[in-house]
């Protein structure tokens, strides 16, 4: 099992040398990975200075030399293709091939869409999702692309460099469980980056309903994938480490690959980096 840590792009962690800070130290305590939220605008958070995300992981990737990067995640149809496409790209040279491309619908949509113009009804969102994706998957290729869809047209372009990672970075798909179709969209990707309805972002969800998610995916799973798929859950472990066994544990053994640490998510420090830095450097759960 890996472990991640979880940054809100703002607050504190709007400042690029903050979050640089974080994943220093989060390589030198062992962890896997750092993924920063993607967010221009949420308004339960307004007030705070907010930081683009390619930015802030730029800094992390410049800090580090191991641990994978990416958002959780990054709303696709928030985003030009081509314009996402070369982000992703540039990040994966920099870090030597070390990105994770984590997608999905984006929200609050109220604030992400409907706030600049931008339409949001969710048949909407998830058709540019889909086209989206297809999309930055040639883009990552470096080969020509001639594309004529619904929402997107690309008339003979090749964006080199290609991406080191090929055919391209992981990709993971986010969205609510137990909603089906977000995860029948993982089951065609590399992951599946739930969140549950019965346990919100910071909160453990129940072993049981990650079992039928784990089986729900599977099931749906294209026959022959060569890549390996991950499941990616996350939430507070508490300080204690036969408590954090126990509660990861059974998660772990109901098919969890990747464990996100959502520390102090669900409190007034979520955006502070003394907080965030002590939970790091006491390094990942052990299971």
């Amino acid at each position: 099992m890996r472990f991640s840590v979880n940054l809100p792009n703002f607050g504190d962690f709007a400042d690029p040398r903050n979050v640089a800070t974080v994943a220093a130290a989060a390589e030198e305590a062992g962890w896997d990975g750092l993924f920063v939220w993607d967010h221009v605008l949420h308004r339960q958070h307004q007030g705070r200075p907010f930081g683009d995300p390619w930015m802030l992981l730029t800094a992390a990737a410049l800090a580090t030399s191991r641990i994978r990067l990416g958002t959780l995640l990054t709303p696709v149809p928030r985003y030009r293709p081509q314009q996402l496409a070369r982000q992703v790209a540039t990040l994966d040279h920099l870090s030597g091939g070390r990105v994770i491309f984590a997608a999905g619908l984006g929200g609050p949509v109220e604030d992400e869409y409907r706030s600049f113009g931008d339409p949001a009804e969710p048949r909407l969102l998830a058709e540019r999702l889909d086209e989206g994706l297809e999309l930055l998957g040639r883009f990552w290729s470096g080969e020509p692309v001639n594309h004529h869809g619904r929402h997107y047209e690309v008339r003979d372009v090749a964006l080199l460099p290609a991406t080191v990672q090929q055919p391209g970075p992981p990709v993971w798909i986010g969205g609510f469980w137990p909603r089906p179709a977000p995860m029948r969209r993982a089951a065609r990707w590399d992951g599946a980056v739930p969140l549950f309805e019965s346990a919100r972002h910071g909160h453990v969800p129940d072993v049981a309903e990650v079992r039928d998610l784990v089986d729900y995916v599977r099931k749906h799973r294209t026959a022959g994938s060569e890549r390996p798929f991950e499941f990616v859950l996350g939430g507070a472990t508490p300080p204690d480490a036969a408590k954090a066994r126990d509660l990861i544990g059974p998660l772990r053994d109901a098919g969890a690959t990747w464990w996100d640490e959502r520390k102090v998510q669900t409190g007034p420090d979520l955006d502070r980096l003394p907080a965030v830095l002590r939970r790091v450097e006491a390094g990942p759960p052990t299971v």
